[in-house]
């Protein structure tokens, strides 16, 4: 998982940093793991748009990821590794022995011609399924479940881990990549190993058309509008923001402001709060 480095030959080329996708083994995904992917561009189900500066982007078609991994004790072989414009991270393409093929999430070091598992007692390396409660303490880990069955929630990002801590009283303790140091059930599956494309985070676009690719649309600073349109706005050349503290254009707190709700059910698990 490298980076390539452009020289500024062009505009658009400088400060440009892309992926060489070396790993990529197949560029066409399997057919029969994909569907049509509508994406909402920033309205919700009236049609209003509720996020600004989404729209337009290349098109793109959904693979079907098992989050679940509820394929038990059936031995799967890696056969591909791909890109999918849908996440930071690269995915694997499983063959089961049955004869199903399925899409995981690729973690870091798992090679074409390795053989995965799902279960209980079953070995604990890269790439394998089990409960919170056979993984040995200090593992790293990725794609958790939060509820029994409902499959992997968080930990699902390009590079991330998670570390398991402590196991007893049918909770496992785990520090998440924000450092947020929470509980889940012991009953919970999580996979074994870090997750590929480490360098995702060093990438940079080098220009705005790249941006308009992924979806995203020009976004104008607060501080060049004019009162009316912006708390920030007005004033001689390049002013202050002129508030005691950032604001949005409808004038709530922004930048650093917590939006977790207050007393949510899951805050009894929380040992340790994100910083």
């Amino acid at each position: 998982m490298t980076i390539r480095i452009y020289r500024p030959s062009t505009p658009g080329s400088r400060n440009k940093v892309v992926s060489d996708f070396s790993e990529i083994t197949k560029i066409k995904p399997n057919k029969s793991l994909t569907k049509k992917f509508y994406r909402a561009k920033g309205r919700n189900n009236q049609g209003k748009i509720t996020i600004r500066h989404r729209g337009g982007g290349h098109k793109r078609l959904y693979r079907i990821i098992d989050f679940k991994r509820n394929k038990y004790n059936i031995l799967g072989l890696v056969t591909t590794i791909e890109y999918d414009p849908n996440r930071s991270a690269r995915i694997a393409l499983i063959n089961y022995r049955d004869g199903e093929k399925r899409y995981i999430l690729h973690p870091e070091a798992l090679k074409i011609g390795d053989e995965i598992l799902a279960g209980e007692n079953i070995p604990v390396k890269i790439g394998n399924s089990l409960p919170l409660k056979n993984i040995p303490v200090g593992s790293e880990i990725h794609n958790i479940e939060l509820h029994k069955h409902k499959g992997g929630q968080i930990v699902r990002s390009a590079g991330m881990s998670a570390r398991l801590l402590n196991n007893d009283n049918n909770y496992a303790t785990i520090r998440l990549p924000s450092k947020e140091i929470r509980l889940i059930n012991n009953n919970c599956s999580a996979t074994i190993g870090k997750l590929s494309n480490n360098d995702h985070s060093n990438i940079t676009l080098g220009k705005a058309g790249r941006k308009r690719w992924l979806g995203i649309r020009p976004t104008v600073r607060g501080s060049v509008m004019n009162p009316v349109d912006h708390p920030h706005g007005g004033g001689e050349g390049r002013c202050p923001i002129g508030r005691s503290r950032p604001l949005t254009p409808w004038s709530k707190p922004a930048l650093g402001v917590k939006t977790r709700r207050k007393n949510k059910y899951s805050d009894i698990f929380i040992i340790r709060p994100r910083k």
